[in-house]
């Protein structure tokens, strides 16, 4: 089944806000073997909305659409959908009675702009939204559908996940899967990789096709099978990913879709082990994308954000002579944090991190990008030089990855 997505809003196109729905909305989608083939973005413009509406009505029978619902006058969606459609604008007493539970959960007293919320066109069927006011439409014309929801992310994603994707499957009558298996592999160039599956490629079954994906440092493999009946099609996406598994041996550490953070709280909690990060220039972003994983608790036990050289000092205990002679972007400085945090935290591993990020305060012999990170296991540490291109924020971002990616390593040898 193909579907496409229509976006509305003006503060989408002109970079206030980012679309994050249509990305969310295409991977759960695909998860039940649906395709995205189109996502339109367009401003709160009547014509603009029902152009793009003709657009993908003549490509596909199913769009979704977010945004435009709310209660001002910029709102217009619920107009214009009543006009497509040819339908008149009714008041709906099940939906002004969802709006005045959820006003009256949240404390809060109605006014005329939510109580307008309650008119919906006469020509939709209603789909109540259980956390916010503005209900999901669902219009149907000559085969085709489209069902009109919310732009807030959170209320979108309950709606999707509590009615609309199984409502949509058992009005087409849809019984297709779509499984996926994901890993992690590192130590190889995606080229490299490649090449080392090619005989595993050639004979996996037709339905079953394998993809790479690759970021700085780790190459995520996906094994994914399409078909009409999961339970054929489970066993043989098992059977495939047991072998792809035996192939690349130890170069796999990771067997689920996960994060270069999730990965490595994986191999921690597997082990009963803890880390800690001693962070300058990526100011805490290391723990913040280790935090980002549920239960992280279990084996991060916090972070320094060491951004000055009194706090590396008087906090980790960097010696004043490293500090003068080095500097504080140096291996002797990181190697240095990472062994006071690992003992200022009583953690088996530590991550730390010092360097320029930019776009000041680089130097002929240490320009912007240049980063020092260490990673320390047990008695066991390793620090390396880093040089990263692009802006301050892609410096902070690479010099993340690059030392959850240390770490992984030094567990993993």
């Amino acid at each position: 089944m193909n579907v496409e997505i229509i976006v509305i809003g003006d503060e989408l196109l002109i970079g206030q806000v980012t679309d994050t729905n249509s990305g969310w909305i295409a991977r759960e989608l695909n998860h039940v073997g649906w395709e995205v083939t189109e996502i339109t973005t367009v401003r709160d413009r009547a014509r603009e909305i029902t152009d793009a509406l003709d657009s993908s009505f003549a490509r596909v029978d199913v769009v979704l659409m977010t945004g435009g619902l709310g209660p001002t006058k910029d709102d217009i969606t619920k107009q214009t959908l009543c006009r497509y459609f040819g339908g008149k604008l009714v008041f709906d007493e099940s939906v002004y009675a969802n709006v005045e539970a959820i006003f009256a959960r949240r404390h809060l007293q109605m006014n005329a702009s939510t109580h307008d919320q309650a008119y919906v066109p006469d020509v939709c069927t209603v789909i109540q939204n259980p956390v916010g006011t503005a209900p999901v439409m669902w219009f149907e014309r000559e085969g085709k559908v489209l069902v009109s929801m919310p732009g807030v992310p959170t209320e979108m994603k309950t709606v999707m996940q509590e009615t609309v994707i199984n409502r949509l499957r058992q009005h087409f009558r849809d019984h297709s899967a779509i499984l996926h298996r994901t890993c992690l592999v590192k130590d190889f160039t995606e080229s490299r990789l490649s090449e080392s599956l090619t005989d595993f490629e050639k004979q996996l079954p037709a339905c079953i096709k394998l993809a790479y994906l690759p970021t700085p440092g780790v190459i995520r493999l996906r094994l994914t099978a399409r078909g009409d009946d999961e339970a054929q099609l489970q066993p043989l996406i098992d059977g495939e990913f047991a072998k792809l598994k035996t192939l690349l041996g130890e170069h796999l550490f990771c067997d689920v879709d996960a994060t270069l953070a999730g990965a490595l709280g994986q191999i921690l909690a597997r082990r009963g082990e803890t880390l800690a990060t001693a962070e300058s220039c990526t100011g805490g972003n290391i723990a913040h994308e280790i935090t980002r994983v549920a239960g992280s608790s279990v084996y991060f036990k916090g972070s320094v954000v060491a951004y000055s050289n009194e706090v590396k000092e008087h906090v980790l205990h960097v010696s004043p002579q490293t500090l003068e002679q080095c500097g504080a972007v140096s291996r002797e400085t990181v190697l240095q944090m990472t062994a006071g945090v690992q003992r200022l935290l009583s953690t088996h591993c530590a991550i730390a991190t010092s360097g320029i990020a930019g776009p000041g305060g680089g130097s002929a012999e240490k320009p912007v990008g240049t980063v020092w990170i260490a990673v320390r296991y047990g008695e066991r540490d390793r620090a390396e030089c880093f040089h990263f291109g692009g802006d301050r924020e892609q410096v902070i971002a690479r010099a993340t990855q690059s030392a959850l990616l240390m770490l992984v390593q030094l567990l993993t040898e």
